[in-house]
């Protein structure tokens, strides 16, 4: 029953935060828990981590506040241990933050390292992008983070009804390619091999922070891609690995992409024109965004598109 929706600017960076939001809210009927984003804002030399230190259910607990700027301060000291000079580190929130740092190191150490703190969740790590998801409808979620300044070339977004899992930051909606930079993943349907691809990534070294298949997709993209493989590549492998009934899209540093799956059950919108290509699960995220009645198809069964920034 979740939404998806994915934009990516062919000619610039533009005001993805609200654009997304205008996709998101109009789907708002297919999932009012919570929503999420993930912006891939300008590049620089520095590391960018969204990280949340509690639920927000839990912020506003007895003692709370004294815990968490505990466990921020643990945060700081444990950059500055590992290496990582703080630039910047803000919260909207109260319990989720963004940090700015200077950090050459890899990055699986430093996610590893953060997680240990109590409470620390690593929503993403990398040089563009930023996942901020929250309890709530898009305009909920934009107006607490002020999402609508954030500027970007591409991003994408999911709203959530919850059927299998809790009302929770952690189920929640986008996931990040935990250690990889950049990479994230949204996603319709559900793999039945859920559990033989967790077994197998696992033991090849990798860390979950949740029993959702998106983050299997995710993770499993990112490795490949470390690997050498291409996206398109590595997206039309996955229609062979993965089973049952999905689709789904990924954004990397500087491209977005999807894939359904052979019966392509899940819907999927797509509009292309000169400078922007949009997704969504519904044509009225794409009306809520451009404004007026656009020609859209709906892709066919196993089709796999990338584009590039």
């Amino acid at each position: 029953m979740c939404g998806i929706a994915g934009i990516i600017h062919r000619d610039g960076a533009a005001n993805i935060g609200a654009e997304l939001t205008k996709m998101l809210q109009s789907m708002k009927h297919r999932g009012p828990d919570s929503t999420g984003y993930a912006l891939y804002g300008p590049s620089d030399d520095m590391i960018v981590i969204r990280f949340v230190l509690a639920e927000p259910g839990e912020a506003g607990g007895m003692h709370m506040e004294e815990r968490l700027e505990r466990n921020r301060q643990e945060v700081e000291s444990r950059l500055a241990k590992i290496g990582a000079e703080v630039a910047t580190m803000q919260s909207e929130t109260g319990y989720a933050f963004r940090a700015t740092v200077r950090y050459s190191g890899e990055l699986k150490p430093l996610a590893d390292y953060l997680e240990d703190v109590p409470g620390c969740e690593v929503l993403s790590l990398g040089n563009t992008l930023e996942i901020v998801k929250d309890l709530g409808d898009a305009e909920t979620v934009e107006g607490q983070y002020r999402l609508s300044e954030f500027t970007g070339t591409h991003g994408i977004g999911h709203v959530r009804m919850a059927t299998e899992s809790d009302v929770d930051l952690a189920s929640a909606h986008p996931y990040w390619a935990y250690p990889f930079a950049d990479v994230a993943v949204v996603h319709n349907g559900q793999l039945t091999n859920y559990h033989y691809w967790r077994r197998r990534l696992e033991r090849a070294g990798h860390r979950f922070q949740s029993e959702c298949d998106s983050e299997i997709i995710a993770v499993y993209l990112a490795e490949k891609l470390q690997s050498g493989v291409e996206l398109e590549t590595a997206m039309k492998e996955s229609l062979d690995d993965f089973d049952g009934v999905f689709t789904y899209v990924c954004v990397t540093g500087n491209q977005l992409g999807f894939c359904k799956d052979e019966m392509a059950a899940k819907p999927l919108v797509l509009f292309e024109s000169d400078d922007m290509v949009v997704v969504a699960t519904e044509e009225i995220a794409i009306r809520a965004l451009v404004g007026r009645e656009v020609d859209t198809r709906d892709p066919y069964e196993r089709e796999v598109k990338v584009w590039q920034v």
